[in-house]
């Protein structure tokens, strides 16, 4: 299985490199910023639009307006890159994997060690979906349909147990009966009306007194 191992990478603090104007086009960045990425060199030629408003306006943003260097994945923790030319995709897997950095060439499957899925991200809850390649049609799909059926309210829905998990599990010292307790006690379909409704409050009451009960 192409890609078989999933897992959701740390990027504060590291430099992530995005190479080419297709990476670009395709929010390559834009995806790197919302996982928290602070510092991203890009190295593109286009589209000058985009590269004038991130000069202009954000901070986290490098540009260099020329074609790729080697020198450039120096210090970065990952890259994407796009390219026309099959050589230079080579060029690019190689330097990085040379250099310990972790390498996606855009629909270059042996010039990658991993994948970038679809995703859908409400605050600290995400979403992601991945075919291993095969079918990234049927990823858009389900990204559409998981992006209906998690609306905005998940991301205050999630705050809301990360605040009473943070206050209750200190008493459960057990992680078995911390599981059961939890497993009893989340209704998810209620969680999400509770808060579509301003509830929170409620919900977090409801929370922690099923979570006290130890029947």
């Amino acid at each position: 299985m192409p890609f078989g191992y999933p897992v959701f990478l740390e990027l504060a603090g590291r430099t992530a490199l995005v190479i080419g104007e297709e990476a670009v086009r395709a929010g390559k960045v834009e995806g790197l910023l919302e996982a928290g990425c602070d510092r991203i060199l890009v190295v593109a030629t286009g589209p000058a639009a985009r590269l004038d408003a991130w000069e202009a306006s954000e901070a986290r943003v490098r540009v260099r307006r020329r074609g790729f260097e080697p020198e450039d994945l120096d210090g970065a923790f990952l890259v994407v890159a796009s390219s026309g030319d099959e050589a230079e995709r080579a060029t690019i897997a190689r330097e990085a994997r040379r250099r310990g950095v972790l390498v996606n060439v855009m629909d270059d499957v042996p010039n990658c060690d991993w994948a970038a899925p679809s995703v859908v991200r409400r605050g600290d809850l995400v979403l992601a979906i991945s075919t291993g390649g095969r079918s990234p049609a049927l990823a858009k799909r389900l990204r559409v349909e998981l992006d209906e059926r998690f609306g905005p309210e998940w991301d205050e829905v999630v705050a809301a147990l990360g605040a009473v998990r943070e206050d209750v599990n200190g008493s459960i010292p057990s992680l078995r009966e911390r599981s059961r307790r939890w497993t009893r006690a989340l209704d998810l379909e209620e969680a999400a009306a509770l808060v579509r409704d301003g509830r929170r409050d409620e919900l977090e009451r409801r929370l922690r007194r099923r979570l006290s009960e130890e029947a």
